[in-house]
């Protein structure tokens, strides 16, 4: 990753024993401190911390004996220190992460240091743009169904946090398993929200029972386990059995066979004389966190694109007169990304104003000095892009929904880490590619085929694993005359 050449990053120098001036932050209440403004909404708190207290905040929450302190970096200097020139001070070691990475593996979100590093060379090869490309058709194909389907609407009136969350869900299902797509997109759909509620509660709870012990919610978290791992492992044995018949092997970096083949087919012929190959257990773990990560991102900039469009009719208009000129009746292909700069335009607005991410958590690992202030060793780091892509100084009039924000020419005059929904540094998100296609290819054929006017023109928020909407979030739809 290229580092900004006119952004001061602090030059990851060691603290040493210069501590700063105290890292200022909100008093909070006597016993609990923030607690009880995170629990109800983190959010919210964060955002009031940066505009009271600035870019570097110390929040304290929690009982005396069990109290977190959190520093929030919140600009865009602070993130791109924690993720890019000093990422090797800053680590996925805290509650949150470990809750994740036990229920859903050691795949490529939550591993570390070499096991991270094995991983992304063996899975690079299949994300490659070439690769990724290849999975247009399959976007479209599912786009379809999906769009079909609202012909049906009770009342013309769909929820697209649920339309959206289906969509995503099966493309990332057909591409990972082919024509496993219904058993697994049913079991995901049942098991995932028992899981990730799960691990929301224990990752952020200040002391846990241990997960074995017979309690209603560890019973019920390791049933829905059970039934996930059960069909990823079945079909991986089944493509491993496949794998062994045919002789087939793919060489890290080498060609990975016809556009065709499902991911998983890829994952288990991934191999190289450096890195081995996944075992099982390795592959299941790598497509858990793709599902999770791949449908669950992606569902959430389809759904408030849709949203702010339904809210802003003349630059729904404007989108929608860009899709006819590119694509007139034709299905999208991948080559159309650089074909329909306004509808990427809003789909970053979206990004911008509901990153999928709304907060990301490292540990320090050494006390590092963030501009004025110095955070310590040991002490969870929290960066919120949530609050970064709404900083006042970068982004005038922060909650207003613009497109034109993200013109080549205002992007190039903005800081790099002024937005950064998919990460960034050496662990920006692999999969940013498919989801820039997966949304735009989505999104032209929907705004193709419907009109969309708000029903909800507030829809609550908050922050679980990945952004989440916490109420209806509907659109009366009207059908179009076109394909």
């Amino acid at each position: 990753m290229t580092v900004d050449a006119n952004v001061d990053t602090g030059a990851g120098a060691d603290a040493g024993t210069d501590a700063g001036t105290e890292v200022p932050g909100p008093a909070g209440m006597p016993l609990l401190g923030s607690l009880l403004d995170l629990k109800s909404d983190s959010l919210g708190t964060y955002l009031r911390a940066q505009h009271q207290h600035g870019d570097l905040v110390r929040i304290t929450a929690g009982p005396p004996g069990m109290r977190a302190e959190l520093y929030c970096v919140f600009s865009p200097a602070g993130a791109q220190q924690v993720l890019a020139s000093d990422a090797a001070r800053f680590r996925k070691d805290n509650r949150f992460y470990q809750e994740v990475r036990e229920s859903f593996g050691n795949g490529l979100l939550t591993s570390q240091d070499e096991d991270y590093l094995r991983q992304r060379r063996l899975v690079q090869p299949l994300f490659t743009r070439r690769r990724v490309d290849g999975y247009a058709e399959a976007i479209a194909a599912e786009t379809r169904s999906v769009v079909d389907a609202w012909g049906d609407a009770l009342d013309g009136v769909i929820d697209v946090s649920d339309e959206m969350a289906h969509l995503a869900l099966r493309a990332v299902a057909r591409i990972l398993f082919g024509t496993d797509v219904e058993a697994t997109a049913d079991v995901v759909t049942e098991c995932f929200p028992i899981i990730t509620e799960y691990v929301l509660r224990r990752g952020y709870s200040p002391a846990n029972i241990p997960r074995h012990w017979p309690t209603p919610g560890n019973r019920r978290a390791a049933a829905a386990l059970d039934e996930l791992y059960g069909v990823c492992d079945r079909i991986i044995a089944e493509r491993r059995g496949g794998a062994a018949e045919t002789g087939a092997g793919t060489e890290a970096g080498a060609g990975t066979g016809a556009p065709g083949e499902d991911l998983l087919t890829l994952l288990a012929a991934a191999k190289s004389s450096d890195d081995g190959e996944f075992d099982a257990s390795e592959l299941r773990d790598q497509v858990l966190i793709f599902l999770l990560a791949g449908h669950e991102t992606t569902a959430t900039s389809l759904c408030f694109a849709l949203h702010l469009l339904s809210l802003h009719p003349e630059q729904q208009d404007r989108a929608r007169a860009e899709v006819s000129r590119v694509l007139g009746d034709r299905t999208p292909e991948a080559a159309d990304l650089e074909r329909l700069p306004y509808l990427t335009q809003v789909l970053k607005e979206a990004m911008r104003l509901y990153p999928a991410a709304p907060v990301i958590g490292r540990k320090a690992v050494a006390a590092t000095r963030i501009g004025e202030h110095t955070v310590p060793a040991g002490a969870d780091v929290i960066l919120a892009p949530w609050v970064t892509h709404r900083h006042p100084a970068y982004w005038p009039d922060p909650d207003r929904f613009d497109p034109e924000r993200f013109t080549p020419e205002a992007e190039a005059g903005r800081p790099r880490y002024a937005w950064f929904p998919f990460g960034g540094g050496p662990r920006a998100c692999i999969g940013q590619h498919f989801s820039m296609l997966e949304s735009v290819i989505a999104l032209a054929m929907i705004l193709r085929a419907y009109e969309f006017e708000a029903v909800d023109t507030e829809i609550p928020v908050g922050a679980g694993i990945t952004l989440r909407t916490t109420g209806p979030a509907r659109c009366r739809i009207r059908r179009l005359d076109t394909p």
